[in-house]
């Protein structure tokens, strides 16, 4: 099962939605303004990705941290501050049987979910 985690009203997420839709790939959502991001899941996502791709450093919820907390971030600093604000995490964000996809790319899409 296709699993996609992020935040309903984002525009990368409608993209995504749709392309899923579009071929007829049954999914489930996970919400992370409602449902948030457990531990583990998080921890797993840095371990196979790092936290260099798993947080967004373009949204705002980046550029509101302290410049030390940037400056000094590492997997175990990047979890909990996913934890605490799950906005930061790169959307979507796309598992399925045991890879992850980060952000919307119908070309990869179509490599791996097809």
């Amino acid at each position: 099962m296709i699993e996609i985690y992020g935040i309903k009203n984002c525009d990368t997420m409608k993209k995504a939605f749709r392309w899923l839709d579009d071929n007829n790939l049954d999914y489930s959502f996970h919400d992370y303004k409602k449902e948030g991001v457990n531990e583990a899941q998080a921890k797993a996502w840095l371990e196979q990705l790092g936290w260099e791709n798993v947080i967004n450093k373009r949204g705002t919820t980046w550029r509101k941290l302290e410049e030390y907390v940037k400056n000094t971030m590492d997997n175990n600093s990047a979890i909990q501050i996913m934890l605490a604000q799950p906005s930061i995490i790169k959307r979507p964000l796309i598992t399925f049987k045991e890879s992850i996809l980060l952000g919307f790319n119908a070309e990869e899409y179509s490599q791996k979910l097809l």
